[in-house]
């Protein structure tokens, strides 16, 4: 009898403990301000649009952006927050200073035409804004449109520091590429389609010349997984002494397009970075990529599913990790 006392004391201790726990933060959705501010979708789309209808770069510049901010403390839009004389942002590491400046612009933009909107003002955070101006971007540049997940907060750290080992290098093997991703909760399937996001955009000469110039330390050896007249087309556009500020578009074929020419430019032996080409030629990574080559319909639902699971990395749904910055830029 005493033990049955002892045993129901027990659980009528957890049970009460049980009562007192905080509830579990919100999941992300889709509508989330439906109600909050209910046109926040097509008045992101707008400003979204006529960014571009400006510049091309929009396009790239804003779905790197998104790529870069959830790898890093998650989707938080913490790599928009600038330096300050007391702390160096993330913004700010040599990992991200390549980020375009249109890509901020982007998210700027549409946040000032969210909050033009009384009933929207301060109500829709810049990690949403990213996330939506992200798929539209892609929609614009001929890219499948899809449902986003909404109810982000913003983060309220942003460090340069925390930036270290968290972004895929140029130079990264397939090992490499899946444990960073793995590391996000995200598959090798995710990781080759998310990788397709290289069909935009450009880089630069830095970021590839040890491939093209003196190879394994061996003077004049190029790549031997880069296709040589490919090779000599980029020799052509980046001297020997790398200017920095060259830009070369990472899909030679269909660079302003949101397409599933990428895989087939790496069956060609066309992948700009070794990250990219390694796709092709890693015999567990193979068969995805000649698939997407052969059929972008089956990429697309791919495409769609890997920046949907890539968006729920590391969110902020709870007010003790995050708010909704008045000034993206800027903490509240």
């Amino acid at each position: 009898m005493a033990k049955l006392n002892l045993e129901l004391l027990l659980l009528i201790s957890v049970c009460t403990t049980c009562l007192v726990v905080q509830p579990s933060s919100a999941q992300l959705r889709q509508n989330y301000y439906s109600k909050i501010c209910p046109n926040v979708e097509s008045i992101v789309r707008n400003a979204v649009t006529k960014k571009f209808q400006q510049t091309f770069v929009t396009v790239p510049g804003t779905l790197r952006l998104f790529f870069h901010d959830c790898f890093v403390n998650g989707c938080d839009a913490s790599v928009i927050v600038a330096s300050t004389a007391n702390n160096k942002a993330e913004k700010d590491n040599s990992d991200n200073l390549s980020l375009a400046g249109d890509g901020f612009d982007t998210v700027i933009k549409a946040k000032a035409a969210v909050d033009a909107v009384t009933q929207c003002r301060n109500k829709v955070s810049c990690a949403d804004i990213l996330t939506m101006a992200t798929r539209d971007v892609i929609s614009l540049a001929g890219g499948p449109s899809y449902a986003v997940e909404l109810g982000r907060l913003d983060g309220l750290v942003s460090t340069a520091a925390s930036v270290n080992g968290k972004l895929p290098q140029p130079s990264f093997n397939l090992n490499q590429l899946n444990s960073l991703f793995a590391a996000n909760g995200l598959s090798q399937t995710d990781m080759i389609a998310l990788s397709a996001a290289h069909t935009l955009g450009f880089s630069h000469c830095n970021r590839f010349s040890n491939r093209i110039y003196d190879f394994g330390r061996r003077k004049g050896a190029i790549d031997p997984s880069l296709n040589k007249t490919y090779a000599t087309q980029l020799q052509g556009m980046c001297p020997r002494n790398v200017d920095p500020n060259v830009a070369i578009n990472m899909d030679p074929i269909t660079p302003r397009t949101f397409d599933n020419i990428y895989f087939r430019n790496l069956q060609q032996r066309m992948g700009l970075f070794t990250s990219d080409q390694i796709l092709a030629d890693d015999s567990r990574s193979r068969p995805t990529v000649d698939t997407w080559a052969a059929n972008s319909n089956a990429f697309n639902t791919a495409f769609i599913a890997a920046i949907t699971r890539l968006g729920r990395v590391g969110v902020k749904t709870n007010t003790s990790q995050g708010n909704i910055r008045r000034d993206c830029s800027v903490f509240n």
